[in-house]
């Protein structure tokens, strides 16, 4: 799979150092320095890159994925904001001076401007502008501050350091099943799920314009999308090459960008009308009733309610092989709960378990994490009664959270466009 990251953009590094300022009233200046020399700090009057905040949104237009960890040049751990470890209990900021900084998390102020009244969230998404998880973050939180990410985790990172306020990211879709790379980062970070949305996924083929079907040799996006739009690739007589890229609307983008005549890319709408591309073939899904869920991310859990139909994610492990798996799923079909989801995942810490027998030898087993959605609210004493006895059969258990069902009717007409 190719990676597009246009050169334009440049990669937000590490946090670099805090230094409470001496002279000024109120909290402590932080400031967060990006690998290419730039510098943000919340100023009395907003970030100060360059000249203007404009100059910051351009410079960082995508979070970048590199995984570093540095030292510095002091021997002080500076921990990678991008980086396989890096949470928001884990960051080392470390004072300039002799002064200790005072013991308290990272606020919202420490990395942007204060909020004023009516400001919008900033809600993190994977891909960039013209992706369909763009438009789920606007369906989500409409009028927010949309902030592109390049790689899933980015988008986790980018909430738990307070640049962004929510995160919308992608669990599974109707015909291509689970995106597992974002279910193994919900265990691995400490956000929580807040709500879900669904986004019907409306495919569309896009080119140069003047660009003709006989000019191309191949067709590139998500494999996802290249996967969802094969048949009528076919029916269509697209049978040139076909490509992975990491997204449907940076292959648009890519295409844009490097003026390339002789290919194709498979996006929404929306992207071609952001990079000036036309559209060759409209509505070319294979099935019409293609459906991406979304889940909402933030830093803290909502208050669960039973005024309105609740959704409870939770993930757990077992020492004692899939026997207990049944006894789990019996605590909920005991209460009438139903299970809307259910989904294993491999136990990174543990992959295999070894049995020794008598008179069998010895057993080897795959280790497995089961995550499950089931349909109730955690403020229901069922859904409470549930999980205690769930927690008796299981070596861990999480409750990821319990939020608002998405009951936004749709149709297979409507499209992310």
């Amino acid at each position: 799979m190719h990676t597009l990251t246009p050169s334009s953009f440049n990669s937000l590094t590490y946090l670099n150092r805090v230094q409470p300022s001496q002279n000024r009233v109120g909290p402590p200046r932080r400031t967060v320095k990006c690998g290419y020399s730039l510098e943000f700090s919340n100023l009395t009057h907003g970030f100060g890159v360059g000249s203007s905040r404009a100059d910051f949104q351009h410079s960082c237009a995508i979070l970048a994925s590199k995984v570093i960890s540095q030292q510095d040049d002091g021997n002080h751990h500076v921990s990678a904001v991008n980086g396989e470890s890096t949470a928001a209990t884990n960051l080392q900021l470390v004072p300039l001076g002799n002064k200790p900084l005072p013991p308290k998390p990272l606020t919202i102020t420490d990395l942007s401007p204060a909020p004023i009244h009516g400001s919008s969230l900033r809600v993190a998404y994977q891909g960039v502008p013209g992706a369909y998880s763009e438009a789920a973050a606007g369906k989500a939180y409409p009028n927010s501050e949309a902030i592109p990410c390049d790689q899933f985790e980015v988008a986790f990172q980018s909430v738990e350091l307070w640049i962004a306020d929510r995160a919308v990211l992608p669990v599974e879709n109707s015909l291509g099943g689970s995106i597992h790379r974002n279910y193994d980062l919900l265990l691995r970070h400490r956000l929580h799920i807040v709500g879900e949305v669904q986004l019907p996924v409306h495919h569309c083929i896009l080119a140069l314009p003047g660009v003709r079907k006989e000019y191309l040799t191949r067709v590139i996006s998500h494999p996802q999308a290249l996967s969802q739009c094969e048949n009528t690739l076919t029916k269509l007589g697209f049978n040139f090459a076909r490509e992975a890229v990491d997204d449907t609307a940076g292959a648009a983008e890519f295409i844009a960008t490097n003026n390339l005549r002789d290919t194709a890319a498979i996006a929404s709408a929306r992207a071609a009308e952001l990079y000036g591309l036309n559209i060759l073939a409209d509505g070319i899904q294979d099935d019409p009733n293609n459906v991406t869920r979304f889940v909402m991310l933030a830093r803290e859990p909502i208050i669960p309610r039973t005024d309105r139909p609740f959704k409870t994610s939770i993930v757990f492990a077992h020492d004692n092989g899939t026997s207990v798996l049944f006894k789990v799923l019996s605590a909920f079909a005991f209460r009438n709960i139903s299970l809307t989801k259910i989904e294993s995942r491999p136990h990174r810490g543990r992959p295999i378990r070894v049995e020794d027998g008598e008179s069998e030898g010895t057993a080897k087993h795959f280790e497995y994490i089961f995550y499950i959605d089931f349909d109730a609210s955690m403020a229901e004493v069922r859904a409470q009664n549930a999980l205690a006895e769930v927690q008796e059969f299981t070596s861990f258990l999480r409750v990821l959270g319990s939020y608002p069902m998405d009951m936004t009717p749709w149709s297979p007409s409507s499209s992310s466009h």
